[in-house]
């Protein structure tokens, strides 16, 4: 099993989601979650994106407004870990134009009998972490909480051989 790299964070300035139990096997959960293509299909948050998942390539997203303002934004962050069927993670760097840092990790823990554990975290970093988190914290935990679910179910259907149309809509 590899090793997972993903720092300390400080817990005033970081978003967990959920941990969903995934009846599907740990390898299932990657392939839907490193199928940038059909995010549309299942997930609530991340309407689209589009990478090569190469540490250090951009991953373009499309993602939906959480804030109760209805609509999306662009997002661009960049691949900074990549364990195949145990973390994928992305992060947004500081720019002269944005100040504002942040790391998101995918994690995704095998248990016995085929089964895994997922959850997600979004650490806001830098000198503005407290702003961020005060400011976005808790529709990123919502937004997180909905894509948890959401690959819950549509991994639990493809492991069953299930068309994609059976997903239930996120409520």
């Amino acid at each position: 099993m590899s090793e997972l790299s993903i720092p300390d964070y400080d817990p005033a300035t970081l978003v967990r989601s959920v941990t969903v139990e995934i009846a599907a096997p740990s390898k299932v959960v990657w392939e839907v979650l490193t199928d940038l293509d059909r995010y549309p299909e299942w997930n609530p948050f991340c309407l689209s994106a589009t990478s090569s998942l190469e540490m250090g390539a951009s991953v373009e997203m499309v993602l939906a407004d959480y804030t109760g303002n209805g609509g999306t934004f662009l997002n661009t962050e960049y691949v900074c870990a990549f364990v195949p069927e145990r973390l994928l993670s992305w992060e947004l760097r500081a720019t002269p134009e944005s100040p504002y840092a942040a790391r998101r990790d995918q994690v995704i823990e095998p248990s016995t009998g085929g089964t895994c554990r997922y959850y997600s975290t979004d650490a806001f970093l830098g000198e503005f972490a407290c702003d961020i988190m005060t400011e976005t914290g808790e529709w990123v935990k919502r937004a997180f909480d909905d894509t948890a679910v959401a690959l819950k179910r549509r991994s639990e259907l493809v492991h069953a051989g299930l068309p994609s149309s059976n997903a239930l809509p996120i409520q």
